[in-house]
This record gives structure tokens, C-alpha cells and sequence, in this order.
């Protein structure tokens, strides 16, 4: 496939933002497909347009990552690549969990970009240097704190470990980020990763958890 055939869709919840991601695209070769202001509108057109590539914004409005997840299930031809003005872990690897092929920062130089959708379409994982080292912690096991259950033990990563903490000593999700300096978002999506690694029924269920595993119960 040439650049010319390849088809991009854009995900971006501001229309500035898609006008300058199609015209650096458009002006390299790509065709831009469609464009979508939220997630549920950018799954309708990925369904209907079937483009090579949907670029979506991860802070698009109903959840870029709850949009990836839906197209990665519902049309495999078309590989996804999240774009984010945040480097937050939580985000990274929920991106890739749902199937994302690339995970992009904004402010990429457009030739990087250009560059990086071409390796997506042979085969290639777009995700800065900068980035790798934190998936390389987290997948190779550094950084991560065993919860020990009856049916045996869970690992959580250090971050997972360090919200459940903070939402133990009473503090809200919006405290709890503001202390982490991360949006109550990324905190949501930890307690959610960590609740169904726990296999507990809620947050204060893995709380609970938690609690016991430090001794404090």
C-alpha cells in the first residue's frame, strides 16, 4: 500500500486540531477519510468508512481509549493510533491494552508522525523512546507491589498501589489526582485496573484488599 492509498480518519474533539493533523497529512501523501468530534462518532465512521488508520485523540469526548477498544473488536483492518498532549502511564498502557498499534504524543514533528503512520501500516508499534522505557517497567516487572490473595498473588504497579492508598486514607479522585498531579481520568482508569486485578467487586472492595495485604486488617 502507497501513502497516497492510505486512509487516515481523525479523532480530535477541536476542529483546529483535525484541520492541522489532515493538512500535514494530506500534504505528505495520506487521505483523510473522515473526522469525528467524539469517541461514538468516530466508531460509527471507522464502521462505515473502514479507513487503514484511525488517529483519535485519547481525551476525546466518551473516552478515545473506549473508542480504540470498540474498533480494535468491531473493524480489526484498522489499526488505531492515540494521540495525547499528557504522558500519563495509566493512559499508555490502556491504549495498548485495547488494542492500539501506536500511542503518540501532540507537538510530534509532522515528518515524525508521517513516519511513524507508515510503520504502523508495515507492521510497526509507534511509541516515542521516551515511552519505551516505561513499558518496559511496567511489562517487565519492575516497579510493581504483590498483593497476596487466597487464590494466590496479584501484582499491581506501583502507581495502582499508590491510588488505592491515598483513596484509603479518605481522599476523593479529584484529591487523589491533584496530589498525583495526573486528571481524576487517569486515576479512574487505575482504580479500574486494579479492581479487576484484585477481582473485587468495587473500589472500596479493593480497598479492603489492600488493607488486609498491608496488615492493616
Amino acid at each position: 500500500m502507497t501513502d497516497e492509498e492510505a486512509r487516515v480518519l481523525v479523532g480530535d474533539e477541536h476542529e483546529a486540531a483535525r484541520a492541522g493533523v489532515r493538512a500535514v497529512l494530506e500534504e505528505d501523501g495520506f487521505t483523510v477519510c473522515g473526522e469525528a468530534s467524539t469517541a461514538s462518532e468516530a466508531v460509527e465512521l471507522a464502521l462505515a468508512v473502514r479507513p487503514d488508520i484511525a488517529l483519535l485523540d485519547v481525551e476525546l469526548p466518551g473516552d478515545g481509549i473506549a473508542a480504540a477498544r470498540a474498533m480494535s473488536g468491531r473493524a480489526p483492518g484498522t489499526y488505531v493510533v492515540m494521540l495525547t498532549a499528557a504522558t500519563e502511564d495509566a493512559d499508555l498502557f490502556a491504549a495498548l491494552q485495547a488494542g492500539a498499534a501506536g500511542y503518540l504524543l501532540k507537538g510530534t514533528d509532522p515528518a515524525r508522525l508521517s513516519h511513524a503512520l507508515r510503520g504502523v501500516l508495515k507492521g510497526e508499534a509507534a511509541i516515542p523512546r521516551t515511552l519505551v522505557a516505561r513499558l518496559v517497567a511496567e511489562f517487565g516487572g519492575r516497579s510493581r507491589r504483590r498483593v497476596a490473595l487466597e487464590r494466590g498473588g496479584v501484582e499491581l504497579t506501583a502507581r495502582e498501589w499508590e491510588v488505592l492508598e491515598l483513596l484509603r486514607h479518605g481522599l476523593t479522585t479529584a484529591q487523589a489526582a491533584e496530589r498525583l498531579r495526573v486528571s481524576p481520568v487517569t486515576v479512574r482508569r487505575h482504580v479500574s485496573t486494579a479492581v479487576v486485578k484484585l477481582g473485587a467487586a468495587d473500589r472500596e472492595a479493593a480497598v479492603g484488599m489492600l488493607e488486609v495485604a498491608s496488615g492493616l486488617r
